[in-house]
């Protein structure tokens, strides 16, 4: 004997109103099953609610109504199972694109975490783990001004020949990469190609300080002072990663990779 449920139910099984439910039979994308002609009741069966967890699903893929009555109103039943495959390989796409957030968001919590126990003060030295970080380094910026710091993505958008730029994305942070003497303005890249001009900033443990433009270099030497005699690291790059504080102004995070030793 076929089970049926009443509105109420059919719309808590799919997470939704009952007032959702009746918009649906409305306009035809889901019709219940049996109404009773006295009361006007709507029923639905299991079936029916297996559609409407369809719909809602389509839903989140950003589908229309009419887009999704149109797709389930298909005769050829390969044509929407495709279509359901697609919609499925879209999903996946999205639910990445989330845990890829849910990551960022997970790092950006725990470095506050670590801000919050320490206490630090402004310009002590602390220890901070980094995972592997590409960054594209410019070539012509050595140095932050007030009127390359504001539009320094599109400058970095501009250094990638037209064929690639859709290969490339950019975290909304810049930095000052030194190696050998030679200093560049860098972006952080979250999707990139093979091109000049790529860095790889290796995983591991990073002595890092809070300081100025004004104690700027005192700070990086004191860093690569406490790096050399605590750490034993000969650091073949630094990094001073640009903190903005203000519509005019920024400070930076010095950053010496010491690897994974501890003092």
């Amino acid at each position: 004997m076929k089970k049926y449920f009443s509105v109420g139910e059919a719309a808590r099984a799919a997470h939704t109103t009952s007032e959702t439910l009746r918009h649906y039979d409305r306009i035809g994308l889901v019709k219940p099953s049996k109404k009773d002609e006295w009361t006007n009741y709507r029923y639905y069966t299991e079936q029916d609610i297996v559609r409407l967890n369809t719909v809602r699903a389509l839903q989140l893929m950003d589908l229309s109504l009419q887009e999704i009555k149109k797709v389930l109103e298909y005769d050829d039943l390969e044509k929407i199972i495709d279509f359901l495959a697609r919609a499925e390989k879209k999903a996946d796409e999205k639910i990445a694109a989330l845990q890829y957030s849910k990551s960022k968001i997970q790092l950006a919590k725990a470095d506050y975490e670590k801000k919050l126990q320490r206490k630090q003060k402004f310009s002590s030295t602390f220890l901070k783990d980094y995972p592997k970080r590409v960054i594209l380094l410019s070539d012509t910026l050595e140095m932050p001004t007030l009127d390359n710091l504001w539009n320094y993505l599109s400058h970095f958008y501009d250094k990638v020949t037209p064929a690639l730029k859709d290969q490339f994305c950019f975290e909304d942070l810049a930095g000052i990469y030194t190696e050998d003497g030679f200093t560049r303005l860098f972006a952080v890249c979250t999707r990139y190609t093979d091109i000049d001009g790529l860095k790889v900033l290796p995983e591991g443990k990073y002595l890092c300080a809070d300081c100025t433009e004004e104690n700027r270099e005192q700070t990086l030497r004191k860093l690569l002072h406490i790096s050399r005699t605590e750490y034993g690291a000969e650091p073949a790059f630094t990094v001073q990663l640009i903190v903005v504080s203000g519509i005019l102004h920024w400070n930076y995070e010095v950053q010496i990779y010491v690897g994974n030793k501890m003092p």
